[in-house]
C-alpha cells in the first residue's frame, strides 16, 4: 500500500536516451511515502553499447531500412544488455539483485510520434521503445515495469516527458518557483511553481540538447569521438548569426506546449540540412553554433511559455550536457536574474538524474500512483505508467 512511512526499498533504474551511447543504471533506496518519496543513490554505472549495436541502432532511428526481424533481435539483445547493466550496479554497491523491489527500464526509444499522423482514416500517435523487460526480470529474478510511454500516449497525451513527475516529487519548493532543466540528446525543462500542487506543473522539450553537437563531432571525427568534452571544442569557434536565427524560427521552437521531440525532429536529416549542406564553414564554427542553438532555445522557451506563467528563481541543470561550460556560461548569460544550479546539490548527480527517475517511476506504478502529469505530456487525465512482468 502507498504512504507506507516507515518503508525501505531497494530499485534499480534504467535508462537509454537518444544519444545512445549506452544504458545509465541508477540503484537507489526508496524510503518514505510512495506519493512523498525519500530517496537515496547508493551507486551509479553506465554500460556502454558495443560499438556494432550502436551503429544498428543509430540507423534504426534514424528510419533507415530493417527488417521485423532486425528489430525483433534488437529488442531481445538489448534485453541481456540492460539486465547486464542492472546487475553490474548491484555488483557495484555489493548488493544481491534478490533483494531488489522493482528495476525501472525506460529502454531503447528506436521511434517516437507524440503528435498524431493520419493512419488509414485514423489519427494515431505511437512510441516504441525496445530492450525486452521479460528478459530483464527473467535475468535479474526482479520485476520489471517497462514502456513507461505508452499508457501515457493511450490517455491523448505525447509520451513524454515523463522525468516532471520525478522533478516534481523531489524538487519542489514552498517559497521558489523552480525550472528543472534537463540536457540529453534533447534538452526538456519541468516548472514547478513555488507550493505547487502536481496540477500546477508544466513543462515541455525546448529542442535540441546535445544530439545535433555530438552527430557533429561524430562525423567530423570520424568516429573517433563521440561528443564535445566540456564543450572544448565548440569553445574555439564562433556563432554564425545567420544559421542561428534561422534555426530558432524552426517552427517546433514556437509550437505552443505540450510538445516533445526526438530524432524525427533533430536528427540526421536535420544536421544534414542545416549545418553539414555548409560545406565552406569551419568545423569549430558549425559546432558553437549548434551549442549556442541548444542554450537560445532554451531561453526561449522560457522567455515565451514559463516566465509570462509563473516565478522563477532558480534553473536546476541535469543531464551530459550540465557538463558543457559553454552551456552553463550561455545559461548564465541569457537569464541573468536566475540562480543556475546542478542537480548533483539535491542529491541527483547530472549523470544519473534520468535514470534515478525510472526507479522512482517504477515505484510509483508498483502502487497504483499516476506517473505522468497531463499539463505536461497533454494527456486527459493522470495514468498509472508501465507494464509490469515478473520473474
Amino acid at each position: 500500500m502507498p504512504n507506507q512511512a516507515s518503508r525501505s526499498q531497494l530499485a534499480v533504474g534504467l535508462m537509454s536516451g537518444t544519444s545512445m551511447d549506452g544504458i545509465d543504471a541508477a540503484l537507489v533506496r526508496l524510503s518514505g511515502p510512495s506519493d512523498e518519496p525519500r530517496l537515496r543513490l547508493l551507486a551509479f554505472d553506465t554500460l556502454p553499447y558495443p560499438g556494432a549495436v550502436r551503429d544498428r541502432l543509430l540507423r534504426l532511428a534514424a528510419g533507415e531500412a530493417t527488417t521485423a526481424g532486425e528489430v525483433s533481435q534488437l529488442n531481445f539483445l538489448l534485453g541481456e544488455l540492460f539486465a547486464e547493466a542492472a546487475l553490474r550496479v548491484c555488483r557495484r554497491a555489493k548488493i544481491s539483485a534478490a533483494r531488489l523491489t522493482v528495476i525501472g527500464s525506460h529502454g531503447q526509444t528506436i521511434y517516437h510520434q507524440g503528435t498524431p499522423t493520419r493512419e488509414s482514416g485514423r489519427q494515431v500517435s505511437s512510441t516504441l521503445q525496445i530492450a525486452e523487460p521479460a528478459i530483464i526480470a527473467a535475468r535479474t529474478g526482479a520485476p520489471v515495469v517497462a514502456d513507461f510511454r505508452v499508457p501515457d500516449i493511450a490517455a491523448g497525451g505525447q509520451g513524454a516527458p515523463l522525468v516532471p513527475m520525478v522533478d516534481y516529487l523531489l524538487l519542489r519548493d514552498k517559497a521558489k518557483g523552480t525550472v528543472a532543466l534537463n540536457i540529453g540528446g534533447i534538452a526538456n525543462v519541468t516548472i514547478i511553481p513555488a507550493n505547487a500542487q502536481p496540477e500546477d506543473v508544466f513543462g515541455f522539450d525546448t529542442g535540441p540538447g546535445n544530439m545535433v553537437i555530438d552527430a557533429l563531432v561524430r562525423h567530423f571525427t570520424r568516429g573517433r569521438k563521440t561528443f564535445d568534452a566540456e564543450g572544448q571544442i565548440a569553445a574555439r569557434g564562433r556563432v554564425m548569426d545567420s544559421l542561428l536565427r534561422q534555426l530558432l524560427r524552426l517552427p517546433f521552437l514556437s509550437r505552443k506546449p505540450p510538445k516533445s521531440a526526438g530524432r524525427e525532429q533533430f536528427g540526421q536529416d536535420f544536421v544534414a540540412d542545416y549545418f553539414l549542406a555548409k560545406r565552406q564553414q569551419r568545423t569549430v564554427d558549425l559546432l558553437r553554433t549548434a551549442t549556442e542553438l541548444t542554450v537560445a532555445a532554451v531561453a526561449q522557451a522560457l522567455e515565451q511559455f514559463v516566465f509570462p506563467r509563473a516565478r522563477i528563481n532558480r534553473l536546476i541543470v541535469s543531464g551530459g550536457g550540465a557538463h558543457n561550460r559553454l552551456f552553463l556560461a550561455g545559461l548564465q548569460a541569457f537569464l541573468p536574474g536566475l540562480s543556475i544550479e546542478l542537480s548533483d546539490h539535491y542529491g541527483l548527480p547530472a549523470d544519473a538524474k534520468e535514470a534515478i527517475a525510472f526507479a522512482l517511476l517504477a515505484d510509483r506504478t508498483l502502487h497504483g500512483l499516476p506517473g505522468n502529469l497531463p499539463r505536461v505530456t497533454g494527456a486527459r487525465r493522470a495514468v498509472v505508467l508501465g507494464k509490469i512482468v515478473r520473474p
